[in-house]
């Protein structure tokens, strides 16, 4: 059996900067970990995620740096010894006993270096120096010319996570170091060199496709491989050969679903390689499993071609939002913050994680957990708003990082679908990068059109490939169009307000984002100005979009007033991202017979930051969570507009049919009820968005600026004013707090006394670590709304502050 031994313990960072008396010659260093930590641990930098600290560490990332431990070993001539690295960032030097034995040059793939003759009994010296990525980058630019780059740095001409150099949400924190395991591992004879895994359905029958490879210490060694799940086996006698291919069929499994839709039942799989005479362990592979199908559906129709994903032969609208790195550090990201972060993924009704091509393929314990979890994960490979050079160097290391990472993740059954880019072709095609590069100079294409593609059919056939995102499908047609792919919407944001999103319906939207500020708490962990204010240093500095700060302004503009303090700016930017993202969701899901997803940018953070995201840095939800929870929940009640009036939509995701009364008032906002119906029974179908026509004493949009329209299906209710708040005539804020102890936190109840348009309980700042069940609740005269809230301090009414604790559209409005 192959026999492994850690090597994360014992290393020591060699501090030897020029120019830099201040550090000492070396500090203990963490493994898995980077430099930036190393010296943080040490103090020896301030943290880069406080006020403007990230521009005092830019040193760290411009000078190498160098690894040492200690470690003991025997040599043993009957065994193959190997050093094996998870994760190099990235330029890197490995030496053994003052031996070179390996460089690197790729952050996305592992690393392998027989030492069997390189070791020495008892200790051995292991040595790894990393390069500046800066130097790197620039010697590569020589050799390759320039490539067009949306943002500073060389991301494009390495294999390094791109985010690194910075972001339109990230911060400039280039790093370096060990940041996945290192071990060595000694084995005789034979060992499973690539396993390659694959489950499906065939019929009513779960398919498991194996092929392994075998390294072999000599030609002569003979070996076995017997394969087992879900009481199946298999035994197959391996001679000749290094490569075998077989098959496990599994009688009718349970199948596994998003977590929407069913379970997510998982079947180990165990494969061992055994001596084919002596019969010993020689290597084991185990990995559970799930049985489902998908394609990805591009077929032409009436409205141009689709782009819908098809999961166990079930047309699905997807819900989804694009995932970042979670930490600018990725090693510090553990399973546990994983799990919390999936979870709060899926209790906001979001079925579907892009991880996206900027930043890194996660570790397993992200994959494994959304395959626990029923959380389906789109792949991008990891290529982000560039041009990339298409030559050796760079060629070789995609390609050997494309095989490493395809087979390590193409077990997990959440994972549907690979793609080839972030954004490059649409770049190339619209962002001005045509005139820039030569004729005949590559840029990239290559990569998504051809090499991608063959890569993913021959070790991942059974899971869908597409070129980019967004992409229309052929290069014959504009990349971002509605009728065809998946489309990217960044003119709503960037140019107009979000009220524009109405003029598009695609086919599959995968990126669409407004901004906001993180919470309060985040801000003030982070951001120490005296005041603190939309402008001052922390709080500018932490904000990385291109005049960020005016957009968010700007998007304020036509639906409510330009806030005048820095409360009322914080509040009024996290209500309006709020607003115009649950306004995108509604609007395409009402659509659903042509529009088939909607993977909202962005779901989590990598720093405390004004940004796109709906759970901050700090895992804390900001009101954009609570929109994506209600806008997204499988059973949606909307109203849009449609054929010159009013419709009441409902769409149900749910696999069983819809039926209930639906009602509905036109009502003065004091609760005067100017007209209502009931119709005796609406019926939606499961997997259908059904449209209901208003009547016209409900629906005549006469711009009434003190009416709302409110329409009901059981419990699900929807709102439609004639005017934006701006022109609404919302009434000053009155209502009565109560609150009682639970054995999580406190139960608060809030009962209105006027009307009170989108209602939020902002308890993060009255502890920083509590937790509020709901937000943006409005509520008609005399009704009562219960917020659970869980968190170790004890709170009366008192504490309920009107203005900043308990706030509202109202207070907006109504302010003088």
């Amino acid at each position: 059996m192959i026999e492994k031994t850690d090597l994360n313990s014992g290393w020591t960072l060699i501090c030897n900067v020029a120019g830099r008396p201040d550090l000492p010659s070396s500090i203990a260093a963490a493994v898995p970990g980077c430099v930036h930590l190393d010296l943080l641990a040490h103090r020896l930098i301030p943290d880069p995620y406080i006020d403007v600290n990230e521009i005092t560490n830019d040193w760290v990332g411009r000078e190498d740096w160098t690894y040492r431990c200690s470690f003991e070993a025997s040599p043993d001539p009957d065994r193959i010894q190997e050093l094996v690295f998870d994760g190099l960032d990235t330029i890197a030097t490995i030496s053994l006993n003052g031996e070179e034995i390996g460089r690197t040059y790729n952050m996305h793939r592992s690393y392998r270096f027989d030492v069997s003759n390189r070791l020495k009994a008892g200790a051995n010296e292991l040595s790894v120096t990393f390069r500046s990525a800066y130097a790197y980058g620039a010697e590569m630019e020589e050799h390759y010319g320039y490539r067009p780059n949306n943002y500073p740095g060389p991301g494009n001409l390495m294999r390094k996570m791109a985010c690194n150099f910075g972001w339109d949400w990230g911060p400039t924190l280039v790093t370096a170091g060990i940041w996945k395991p290192v071990r060595l591992e000694s084995w005789a004879r034979t060992r499973l060199a690539e396993t390659r895994v694959s489950a499906t359905l065939a019929g009513g029958d779960g398919v498991v496709s194996v092929h392994a490879k075998i390294a072999r210490q000599d030609a002569t060694a003979g070996c076995r491989i017997t394969a087992g799940i879900a009481g199946i086996s298999q035994a197959i006698e391996i001679a000749g050969t290094d490569e075998i291919s077989f098959e496990l069929r599994v009688p009718s499994p349970q199948i596994w679903w998003p977590h929407h839709l069913g379970a997510q039942p998982l079947y180990t799989l165990d494969i061992e390689l055994r001596d084919a005479v002596s019969n010993d362990l020689r290597d084991r592979y185990s990995k559970e499993i799930g049985f489902r199908s998908v394609r990805l559906d591009t077929a032409p129709d009436e409205h141009g071609s689709a782009f819908t994903f098809v999961i166990n032969d079930v047309p699905l609208f997807l819900c989804g939002a694009n995932w970042i790195p979670d930490d600018c550090f990725p090693s510090r990201v553990t399973a546990e913050r994983y799990v919390s972060r999936i979870e709060e993924a899926k209790a906001a009704n979001i079925n579907l994680l892009r991880v996206w091509g900027g930043g890194i393929f996660e570790r397993d314990e992200f994959y494994e957990e959304c395959d626990r979890a029923g959380m389906l994960v789109w792949q991008d490979f990891l290529f982000a708003c560039a041009a990339y050079p298409e030559e050796e160097p760079l060629r070789g290391e995609v390609e050997a990082e494309v095989r490493d990472n395809v087979v390590r993740l193409m077990p997990h059954p959440s994972l549907i679908v690979w793609n080839g880019n972030n954004e490059n072709i649409w770049g190339f095609d619209e962002w001005g990068w045509r005139p820039i590069i030569k004729d005949g100079e590559s840029w990239g294409l290559g990569y998504y059109l051809d090499l991608l593609p063959k890569l993913c059919a021959e070790l991942d056939p059974a899971r869908p490939y597409y070129p980019g995102s967004p992409y229309s499908g052929t290069m014959e047609i504009a990349p971002n169009a509605d009728e065809h792919g998946c489309k990217h919407i960044w003119d709503v944001w960037n140019d107009v307000g979000y009220e524009v999103y109405r003029n598009y319906i695609p086919r599959f939207c995968s990126e669409f984002g407004w901004q906001a500020p993180p919470n309060w708490a985040t801000l003030e962990e982070s951001v120490h100005d005296a005041p603190l204010t939309p402008v001052s240093n922390g709080v500018f500095h932490h904000q990385k979009a291109t005049q960020g700060n005016d957009k968010l302004i700007r998007g304020l503009s036509g639906h409510l007033p330009e806030p005048t303090t820095m409360d009322d700016w914080h509040f009024a930017t996290q209500l309006n991202q709020a607003r115009a993202i649950r306004f995108a969701i509604e609007h395409m899901r009402s659509h659903r017979a042509v529009c088939k997803g909607a993977i909202v940018w962005q779901f989590n953070d990598c720093w405390p930051v004004t940004s796109w995201a709906a759970l901050d840095s700090a895992g804390r939800r900001k009101p954009l969570w609570y929109a994506m929870q209600q806008a997204f929940d499988p059973r949606l009640l909307t109203i849009q507009p449609r054929d010159n009036g009013l419709s009441a939509v409902a769409v149900n995701e749910r696999t069983l049919f819809w039926r209930a009364k639906i009602s509905g008032q036109r009502l003065k906002l004091d609760g005067t009820v100017l007209a209502e119906f009931e119709f005796w029974r609406l019926l939606c179908d499961r997997f259908e968005a059904k449209a209901f026509p208003l009547p016209g004493d409900i629906a005549t949009p006469d711009n009434s600026r003190d009416e709302v329209v409110v329409v009901q299906m059981l419990d699900r209710r929807a709102f439609h004013y004639f005017v934006e708040d701006i022109d609404l005539k919302l009434p000053k804020p009155e209502f009565t707090v109560s609150v009682s102890k639970t054995r999580e936190g406190c139960d608060i109840a809030v009962t209105a006394v006027s009307f009170l348009k989108d209602l939020c309980l902002m308890v993060d700042r009255l502890d920083p670590d509590a937790v509020v069940d709901s937000m943006l609740v409005t509520l008609l005269p005399g009704e009562s709304h219960l917020f659970r809230v869980t968190t170790a301090r004890s709170l009366s009414a008192a504490d309920i502050t009107p203005g900043t604790i308990l706030r509202c559209a109202n207070d907006l409005v109504t302010k003088g």
